[in-house]
Parts: C-alpha cells; structure tokens; sequence
C-alpha cells in the first residue's frame, strides 16, 4: 500500500498540469459555430484579462495550492517531512479549490447555458480523477504516516 500511495501522489506531479491545460468543455454560442475548448488554463487566463486580484487568488487557489499540496506529501512519503507535518497538508487541501472548481463546472455543464451547446471533453475527467486521487491519498496518508518513512512497511 505505501508503494501505491507514493506511486499515485508523485504520478499527480505530471498529471495535474496536464489536466490544467486539456480541454475540460467545449462550449458554442450557436450549435452552427464551432466549439471553443476551455480548460483552467484558458479560464485563468481570461479572468487575467478582466480582473488581476481574483485571477491571482484563483490561480493560487487552483494551481498553486494543490501542487503545494502534492509536493508536500511526497516529501512526507518519501521520509524528508515528518508526520507532524500532517495539519500543514491538510491546511493546504482546504486552500486546494480545484475541487470546488470541478464542481461550479460539473453544475454549469449539467444546468447547461440558455442559448448554445457545451460538449463535455476528455479533459473533464483527467482533472476529476486527479481530485478524487488527491483526496484518496490524503485521507489514507495519516494511517501510514508513522510508517511510511521505513521501507519495511
């Protein structure tokens, strides 16, 4: 289990901003025009284009904080950070908002736009698997922190 555990987190570290640049929709004003794909990426960098405070704070929120979260129970798993160091990686998955994010999207996608047409993109699923994973790897991580630094486990 501790193998899978650390395999699965460091996997993450690719994973993540993969998901952040794949197509999570396409979406279209009318059904004749073509779709545009939208992904984190492009949904941040719109936000730079109209509002920099809240583009920064939903950057840290989304990108920053979960990859924070990530390198910081990798150092755990691999025996640099010790167990003590639990509630930091449990404050940095309640500042992790790319969960909250998915779901704001999963209800837009589902309640759908009055006038056009959105397509739900592989992208979608890459970053819900890469949520569900996180969550997964942090909820198991304080049952084998004590033993997750030895190799005997």
């Amino acid at each position: 289990m501790r193998s899978a555990l650390i395999f699965t987190n460091l996997a993450l570290l690719v994973l993540f901003p993969i998901a952040w640049a794949a197509p999570l929709i396409r979406a279209g004003l009318l059904p004749l025009f073509k779709l545009n794909e939208i992904s984190v990426l492009s949904g941040i960098q719109a936000l730079w284009a109209e509002d920099i405070l809240l583009a920064v704070l939903v950057s840290f929120l989304a990108l920053v904080a979960p990859y924070a979260k990530t390198l910081t129970l990798a150092a755990l798993h691999l025996g640099k950070l010790s167990d003590r160091h639990l509630p930091l990686i449990a404050w940095l998955g309640k500042l992790a908002m790319a969960d909250v994010f998915l779901i704001a999207l999963y209800v837009v996608v589902i309640k759908g736009i009055g006038v056009g047409r959105i397509e739900i993109a592989w992208g979608l699923y890459l970053f819900t698997a890469c949520i569900l994973a996180s969550l997964a790897i942090s909820l198991l991580t304080p049952r084998f922190a004590p033993r997750l630094a030895s190799p005997s486990s």
